[in-house]
């Protein structure tokens, strides 16, 4: 985002936002791009991405910034909230012929004021080991393009090693080098390691130490990005097919698989506990994983366009001691408007907080908050709470439903009342001991068209009930907080709030039962055509947002012609690894704002700041409340950008 950049948008970029903790205010002074802030033609080139190292400078300025704009890479010291960015001192400055930097990575445990390992990968397929500070080129990997021809996607260090990295390329492959060993004159032989589905670990045959050592295929298609578990001790890759893996990394097994609702998957990364995983892509969406019960337990659903980073926020991110129930109070109309329409941003006393809180009682003696972050090629930025209503389905009916549901148009409110739940094989009763809960459906029918003619009741009476947005909105469940809501009521429809409860509700009794005898696979069979048909209309019309519909279905189009795509959703939707839209809660973002004049590709949480970047090749810095400590110009109304403040 130019600071200086004219043009007819510039009233449309925010240059600050408001979340329950205070506002977080853009710094212009400390933008970090080309010295001549020009902003870049990034027609055709690769996304510009940003790296971090702490090099524990005794004066206290030890952060170091790496960044990527076209064939350019900068390192500069990077000041932060504390000082303006001067550009026209690079600590090191690289311009490289014949090919791009795609993305790189530090070594934290080697950093030093004298020196730092940056691995830098390329768009032909190349890796190399260069020391910015001393300007010293130490190592080039995979040089001949012996080892992989394709563009380098993601490159790690492996956590607490000084000499491991591992490196993903756009062919489906990743390799583990070691900065020790050669990469060898010729193409290196590979013997099977380890097999299972739809991946493989080769080792290099060789009679000396060479590079790669390992060689891993994953799925079909690109492999887009991989992060390691905050213990180092797993690695979740996003790939091209839309599949989530999740590997030991040592013993080379796989955990658990997730599958996109349609689409590649682009970005993922892990919670600061290693309990949760998020991944974004090409269906719009935002998807929370659970790594323990290696299954989707929310969606979130805020971008128009691709998501192309997810980040979780270690600072927000909280474990506290649990508070008396509080109830819910306002009415949902002006949480509404918050949400959608940017008024009164300040959610120091929302609903959100309060429901969250209410959570900590009975068996649970904490709360506990989740903070994540996305970027999208729709220039937005969305933060998102990640709550025990969500994270915590299983216990009592009263606390857990409550916060996620969403209003049935089809019911009257009960007090107690018993909604049944069936499916094609078992039928499970459970009672709703909330006094304010609302049925979310009649009992479904086990063809589910049942609730096909309640598909756009929104002039339905019971829509006079007080509509709630609950901070995180899920599409099935039956009961909900004082009144109901409908999440997506600036589409002008309810068509996928009062679809089916068929596994929703038994969630914590018979899935479980169907995923270990493989019953879930004969219970979606006879939903399976008019549902998913239903639904994936649904998905375009709702989730996707109205107004850019027809780019969204363009892509499920091109999606569903190509070899494999349908028959692989119509395997997967429905299951436990691609759950339907209704069957999961659906997340509305805190925040949801358009901060950039072109796509956005980088989203890092850091202690007083988050940085975004976009592919102008601007690096801005966003202040956390309370953190600005930039000089008084900062606020000078001359020196301003202008930008709409929120």
């Amino acid at each position: 985002m130019a600071a200086e950049g004219g043009g007819k948008e510039m009233n449309e970029i925010k240059t600050q936002f408001t979340t329950r903790e205070g506002v977080y205010k853009l710094l212009t002074h400390s933008e970090y791009s080309r010295p001549n802030r020009v902003p870049f033609n990034s027609q055709g080139s690769n996304p510009v991405k940003v790296s971090f190292v702490n090099v524990n400078d005794q004066s206290g300025n030890g952060d170091r910034i790496c960044f990527n704009v076209g064939r350019e890479l900068y390192f500069y010291i990077y000041k932060g909230v504390r000082k303006a960015a001067d550009l026209s001192k690079p600590i090191d400055k690289r311009i490289y012929k014949g090919t791009q930097p795609t993305c790189h990575d530090f070594n934290p445990i080697t950093a030093t004021a004298e020196s730092v390992s940056l691995l830098v990968g390329f768009s032909a397929g190349q890796v190399q080991l260069i020391d910015p500070i001393k300007k010293e080129t130490s190592k080039l990997f995979n040089e001949e393009r012996l080892i992989d021809k394709s563009r380098v996607t993601c490159v790690r260090w492996v956590p607490g090693s000084e000499s491991l990295f591992l490196v993903a390329h756009s062919s489906g492959s990743m390799y583990l080098y070691n900065v020790e060993n050669t990469c060898g004159t010729t193409a290196p032989h590979y013997q099977l390691l380890k097999q299972g589905e739809n991946y493989a670990v080769h080792t290099c045959k060789s009679k000396s130490a060479r590079n790669p050592l390992l060689r891993w295929t994953v799925g079909e298609g690109a492999l887009n990005e991989f992060a390691f578990s905050p213990d180092g001790k797993f690695l979740a890759c996003a790939s091209q097919d839309g599949f989530l893996r999740v590997f030991g990394f040592d013993a080379a097994e796989l955990h658990g698989t997730m599958k996109s609702y349609f689409g590649g998957l682009l970005c993922v990364c892990w919670s600061p506990d290693g309990r949760y995983i998020v991944a974004g892509g090409e269906d719009d969406l935002v998807t929370v994983w659970s790594f323990s019960d290696c299954r989707v337990i929310a969606r979130g659903h805020g971008h128009k366009s691709w998501v192309s980073v997810v980040a979780f926020d270690h600072c927000t991110t909280s474990v506290e001691d649990g508070d008396p129930p509080a109830e819910f109070s306002g009415s949902d109309e002006e949480f509404h408007e918050q949400i959608h329409f940017g008024a009164g941003r300040d959610r120091a006393n929302s609903a959100h907080s309060r429901l969250s809180k209410r959570n900590s009682t009975d068996s649970r003696p904490v709360s506990v908050t989740y903070r994540f972050g996305s970027v999208g090629q729709d220039t937005q930025m969305c933060l998102w709470d990640l709550t025990e209503d969500i994270l915590f389905p299983h216990l009592p009916l009263s606390r857990t439903r409550t916060h996620t549901n969403v209003m049935s148009a089809t019911s009257p409110p009960a007090t107690g009342q018993t909604t049944t739940t069936t499916t094609t094989t078992t039928t499970t009763t459970t009672t709703t001991t909330n006094a304010t809960a609302v049925s979310a459906t009649n009992p479904s029918g086990t063809n589910g068209k049942d609730n096909v003619s309640n598909s756009s009741t929104s002039g339905n009476p019971a829509n006079s009930l007080p509509s709630t947005l609950p901070r995180s909105n899920s599409l099935p469940h039956s009961s909900n907080p004082t009144g109901g809501s409908t999440p997506n009521s600036h589409t002008g429809s309810n068509s996928s709030t009062t679809t089916t409860t068929t596994t929703t509700k038994g969630n914590s009794i018979i899935d479980s039962a169907f995923i270990a005898t493989g019953v879930s696979k004969f219970a979606t069979l006879s939903l399976h055509d008019s549902r998913k048909e239903r639904h994936e209309k649904d998905h375009k019309r709702n989730h996707s947002m109205g107004h850019i519909s027809s780019k969204s279905s363009d892509k499920l189009n091109q999606l569903s012609s190509t070899r494999t795509a349908k028959a692989e959703a119509a395997k997967t939707l429905g299951t436990t690894l691609c759950p339907r839209m209704q069957d999961v809660p659906l997340l509305e973002p805190l925040v949801c704002k358009k901060i950039a004049h072109e796509r956005l590709t980088v989203l890092i949480f850091l202690e007083d700041c988050l940085v975004t970047a976009c592919q102008e090749g601007f690096v801005c810095t966003w202040a956390r409340p309370g953190k600005v400590g930039l000089l008084s110009s900062q606020n000078n109304p001359a020196n301003s950008p202008s930008g709409t403040v929120v």
